[in-house]
């Protein structure tokens, strides 16, 4: 299973900043040292062009992000000092998205060990999201003719509203997503499918919404890729979460996404989106622990997306 990782292009931020930068790092370095990958899984992605942020964004935003003229405003609603480092990194975080499609769409599954950027909008970032990964990632993936339909699955505690109104009245994009009612943002926008969860929900419940929401995803279409954006910060002890699950919860959400897309066919790319546990060490278990399970289900995941492509009609012969 092929794991991109862009987290030696660091953002500089300021001492006490409440975004967890060194959890990227971590992650690594623990799947690294768990054996169960190789050096040849992991590689750094290729930053993702202005042809291919286009399709997601708008020129002036764009050009304002590149040049550093973002204004004031601007800067403070996206949470992080405008920077060269931030340029860059976000540019390879998307990047990342999109090497982890590309490589889902010819052995089932694979994953960015960080992105999940989905506050970003067509003109504007937000909550610490620059450029919206998945958004870019659809987007390119549909240009380049490689798929007709995507499902954006989005487990962050926060709703992805940037995804939401980039892909707004585009019916071969479903956008799920599964969220705090009361957590930021707090003017929610529409996904195709929202699921709004109160403070405090724990495992049962949660898991019970997921199914249920998957359950729509996959009866309204049989999407050519997945991209699952598998936020650690559902955790009953996320700083910014509110909500109540476990580990034990949360890994049983990761098996419930992936078993939904073996059972389809469908090949998922992964993206670990938001998570400030209490303790990072906690944060950096919980998307361990997604890459893992979806380590074990990569031989089903491909298995199945094979099976699904050699069933496709033949193109007609011109």
């Amino acid at each position: 299973m092929k794991l991109f990782y862009a987290d030696h292009f660091v953002l500089p931020l300021p001492e006490g900043h409440r975004f967890p930068m060194e959890k990227y790092s971590r992650l690594r370095e623990r799947l690294t040292h768990s054996g169960r990958f190789s050096h040849a899984d992991f590689a750094v992605p290729a930053a993702a062009s202005d042809v291919e942020i286009l399709r997601a964004h708008d020129a002036d935003y764009l050009e304002r992000v590149a040049h550093g003229t973002l204004d004031p405003a601007e800067q403070r609603r996206i949470g992080f000092p405008w920077s060269e480092q931030m340029v860059e990194r976000s540019r390879r975080s998307a990047g990342a998205t999109l090497a982890a499609c590309r490589h889902a769409l010819v052995d089932g599954c694979a994953a960015n060990l960080a992105g999940g950027t989905h506050h970003a909008h067509r003109d504007f970032g937000s909550g610490f999201c620059v450029f919206n990964d998945s958004a870019i990632a659809a987007l390119a993936m549909r240009a380049e003719r490689r798929v007709r339909t995507v499902a954006i699955i989005d487990c962050d505690v926060h709703q992805g509203d940037g995804t939401a109104t980039i892909f707004a009245g585009e019916p071969d994009v479903f956008t799920l997503s599964l969220h705090g009612e009361k957590n930021f943002p707090f003017r929610k926008a529409a996904s195709t499918l929202d699921i709004e969860l109160p403070d405090g929900t724990g495992d049962a419940i949660y898991l019970t919404a997921l199914y249920g929401g998957l359950a729509q995803v996959f009866a309204a279409m049989q999407p050519d890729l997945a991209i699952y954006l598998a936020g650690a910060d559902p955790y009953r002890d996320d700083r910014l979460g509110r909500l109540g699950l476990s580990f034990e919860g949360l890994a049983a959400r990761d098996e419930m996404v992936l078993r939904h897309c073996v059972e389809h066919g469908t090949p998922v790319a992964i993206v670990m989106a938001g998570g400030y546990a209490r303790k990072i060490d906690d944060t950096v278990a919980i998307h361990a622990t997604t890459i893992t399970t979806a380590a074990r289900f990569a031989p089903a995941l491909r298995t199945a997306a094979l099976e699904r492509e050699a069933r496709r009609p033949a193109p007609p012969v011109r």
